[in-house]
C-alpha cells in the first residue's frame, strides 16, 4: 500500500507542478481548459491510457471543453507519490 503523504510534502511535491491546489492532504486538483470538446476528449483519452498503465485512477469530470481532474489514493485515504507522478505524466501531455 502506498504510504500517505503529508499537507507539508503536498505542498513541497506540488511548488514543482503548475496549476495543481490541494486539498489539505486528501486530494490534488487541475482543471484544464481546450479549444473544442474533441480536443479535451482526445485529452482525456491519453489520461486514461497512462492511468490504466500505473492502475492508478483519477476522477475527471469533462464539460465539453473544460475538463478538472482529481488525484488521490483511495486506500491511503489521501494523497501519495502515486499521485504526484500521475500528475506529473498528465502535465507532460500539454
Amino acid at each position: 500500500m502506498a504510504t500517505r503523504m503529508t499537507a507539508a510534502e503536498v505542498t513541497a511535491a506540488l511548488s514543482e507542478l503548475d496549476g495543481w491546489s490541494q486539498d489539505g492532504d486528501q486530494s490534488i486538483h487541475r482543471k484544464f481548459s481546450f479549444p473544442d470538446h474533441i480536443a479535451a476528449m482526445g485529452f482525456v483519452t491519453r489520461v486514461a491510457m497512462a492511468a490504466e498503465k500505473m492502475n492508478h485512477h483519477p476522477d475527471l469530470r469533462i464539460v465539453y471543453s473544460n475538463v478538472d481532474i482529481a488525484l488521490s489514493t483511495h486506500d491511503a485515504n489521501g494523497v501519495t507519490q502515486k499521485d504526484i507522478e500521475l500528475a506529473r505524466t498528465i502535465d507532460s501531455y500539454l
